[in-house]
C-alpha cells in the first residue's frame, strides 16, 4: 500500500495517485463531488459547499447539510451517484466497500480513495485531498487541528477499553484512527495488542482486560446513560461524543479539549 507520501503524479500522465497508489485521472479540479464518507462530508460541505453535490444518509454534519443522498456507506446507490454526474467520489478503504469502488471506476466515475489509520495520516491524507486533487488549498480548520494534535500526549496512563457494538460486542482495537485518538490523551487502549482492528470480544475479556474506564461513544452504536453502562458494573464508565473519537474533520479542531473534559468528570 502507497500512503500519503507516494509520488503525488502519475508518471507521464494527468492523474493523482488516491492514498492507496491508484491512479485518479482529474485534467481539471473537480467540480461536482460525491461523498461516501460522513467525516469527509463534513469536510467538504464547510470548505467547498459548492462543490459537494451529493451524500451518504449517514452524513449528519454540518447540521442542515441539503444535497442528494446516495443511501449508506457500505451499500450505496451506484445509479443515483452516477446520475449526478460527479467527476470525483470520495471514499475511505474503511468505511467503502472496494467492490463499489471498482464498479463506480469502471462506469467512468473518478474515485479518490483515502486510508486514515491515525491522527497524522488523517491530516496529510486532507491536505492531499483539497491541495492536490480539489486545488483548494489547505483549509484554515486543518491548519489549527494540525496545531491542536501536535501537542505532547498528558501523563495519564490509564487503561481504558472502547466499545463500538454490542450483540455482538465489538472494540477498538490496534490500527485505528481511534485508537491513535486514545494515546494523544495519554491513554492506554487495554485491546491493542489483539490481532484485529476492530474485534469481536464478549464481556468477560473485556473485563479481563482491566481496563480503568470503559469509553463509551454514541456512534456507531449510540450508548446512553441506560444502555452500555449497566454491562460493566465496577468499571468507571464514559460517555463521549462518537464525532469526536472517530471522525476526521473540522471536528477535530475541538476534539481534543471536549474528550479530555469528558473523561476529566
Amino acid at each position: 500500500m502507497q500512503g500519503p507520501d507516494a509520488s503525488l503524479r502519475v508518471a507521464g500522465g494527468t492523474g493523482l495517485l488516491d492514498d492507496l497508489g491508484a491512479p485518479v485521472d482529474l485534467p481539471r479540479p473537480p467540480r461536482r463531488v460525491v461523498s461516501l464518507v460522513p467525516s469527509l462530508t463534513e469536510a467538504l460541505a464547510v470548505t467547498v459547499p459548492d462543490r459537494l453535490v451529493g451524500a451518504t444518509d449517514w452524513c449528519t454534519a454540518p447540521p442542515g447539510l441539503d444535497v442528494p443522498r446516495v443511501r449508506g456507506t457500505k451499500n450505496p446507490d451506484r445509479a443515483a451517484i452516477e446520475a449526478l454526474a460527479p467527476d470525483l467520489v470520495v471514499a475511505n478503504q474503511e468505511e467503502n466497500r472496494r467492490l463499489d469502488v471498482e464498479r463506480l471506476r469502471a462506469a467512468g466515475v473518478p474515485v479518490w480513495v483515502t486510508v486514515i489509520e491515525s491522527v497524522d495520516q488523517a491530516l496529510a491524507s486532507m491536505r492531499r485531498l483539497f491541495a492536490d486533487a480539489l486545488d483548494a488549498g489547505e483549509p484554515d480548520w486543518l491548519t489549527e487541528a494540525a496545531r491542536v494534535w501536535a501537542e505532547p500526549a498528558p501523563d495519564d496512563g490509564r487503561r481504558v477499553a472502547v466499545p463500538v457494538w454490542r450483540d455482538p460486542w465489538m472494540v477498538v482495537g490496534p490500527r485505528t484512527f481511534t485508537g491513535d485518538v486514545l494515546s494523544r490523551l495519554g491513554l492506554v487502549n487495554v485491546l491493542a495488542q489483539h490481532p484485529d482492528r476492530y474485534p469481536r470480544v464478549e464481556l468477560a475479556d473485556i473485563a479481563a482486560a482491566a481496563p480503568d474506564v470503559v469509553v463509551l461513544p454514541d456512534e456507531p452504536y449510540r450508548f446512553t446513560p441506560d444502555d452500555g453502562p449497566e454491562a460493566f458494573p465496577g468499571t468507571r464508565t464514559v460517555l463521549v461524543s462518537g464525532r469526536d473519537l472517530t471522525w476526521y474533520g473540522p471536528s477535530l479542531t475541538g476534539a481534543r479539549a471536549r474528550l479530555r473534559a469528558a473523561l476529566a468528570r
